[in-house]
């Protein structure tokens, strides 16, 4: 059996795709951790790795190592689960998420959850794209699609609800076919998930003024312009009002995704389960806050 110091480096390296990548979480610098692979190749008799100057690609090999390996890190994190005596939740998890949801409403539920375990590390992976779990990019994802593929475990979070938002400074639009300010919106060639992708219900082939980001986007509407907004962020720009409401209002839903062999741990499950509802919380009470507070106003 190999030295499974040898195959955690490995693995860190295979979900890196490259030696600097890798070298932060584990502690090393790239010039050991390239001698620890060419040390294990060596052993093996194998190459694992294609080397290029764009990183290091899985061989056949490789894949083959990190699939065994994957599965045997997860047994391995279950079995000291199983020796420790129950308490609090501890440890590092990675929350991967799209950035309307890691800007609005996991920074107050991960800090709840972790104000109750105080050993417990929580990182949040904010990116404008769907989190890549195979490489470990992070313990689990929120996503606005169930995944089609890969063995995953998908459980549904809840709805939310995104409305047309503008300034309420500004002139009410009469209808949707007579918008007159400019609109906001994704960038449409990089729209990752078909969820996001709005502007059929706008009616709208592009807009003016448009981000991969919704934090962008929101900021771009509290200066100009009209677009559609999660109603979790209204309370967040307080300067924006919903409009034509009667005309659009679009619901969407959270998933939790997490690796397939996962659901066999018990602190991931604690934890998702506590992310999950704290989630829901969050949301309802936040759209709540936008009718009745931020965001609220009279319909144009």
């Amino acid at each position: 059996m190999e030295n499974w110091d040898d195959i955690r480096v490995f693995l860190a390296v295979a979900r890196a795709e490259s030696l600097s990548g890798a070298a932060p979480g584990l502690r090393m610098d790239p010039a050991t951790l390239g001698r620890r692979v060419a040390r294990l190749e060596e052993r093996l008799g194998a190459a694992l790795f294609v080397k290029s100057p764009q990183g290091y690609a899985l061989t056949p090999r490789g894949e083959r190592l990190a699939e065994h390996a994957a599965r045997a890190e997860a047994a391995l994190a279950r079995a000291e689960e199983a020796g420790a005596p129950e308490r609090g939740l501890s440890g590092q998890i990675r929350i991967g998420a799209p950035d309307g949801c890691a800007n609005f409403v996991l920074p107050q539920v991960c800090a709840a959850i972790q104000g109750q375990n105080p050993e417990l590390e929580l990182q949040i992976l904010a990116l404008p794209r769907v989190v890549n779990l195979s490489k470990r990019e992070a313990d689990m994802a929120v996503t606005v699609s169930p995944p089609e593929a890969g063995r995953l475990t998908v459980q549904k979070i809840t709805d939310y609800r995104l409305s047309l938002a503008q300034r309420a400074d500004a002139p009410p639009p009469e209808s949707l076919s007579a918008l007159k300010r400019p609109l906001v919106g994704y960038i449409p060639d990089m729209i990752f998930d078909r969820e996001l992708d709005y502007l059929g219900a706008l009616g709208a082939r592009g807009v003016p003024l448009a981000s991969n980001s919704v934090s962008v986007q929101l900021q771009m509407l509290r200066h100009a312009g009209i677009g559609i907004v999660h109603d979790f962020a209204l309370p967040f720009a307080p300067e924006l009002r919903r409009v034509l409401t009667d005309e659009l209002s679009l619901t969407r839903s959270f998933w939790l995704v997490r690796h397939a062999a996962d659901r066999r741990s018990a602190r991931l499950s604690r934890f998702a389960t506590a992310l999950m509802a704290g989630l829901r919380a969050e949301v309802a009470r936040l759209e709540a806050e936008s009718l009745t507070g931020g965001g609220a106003g009279r319909d144009g």
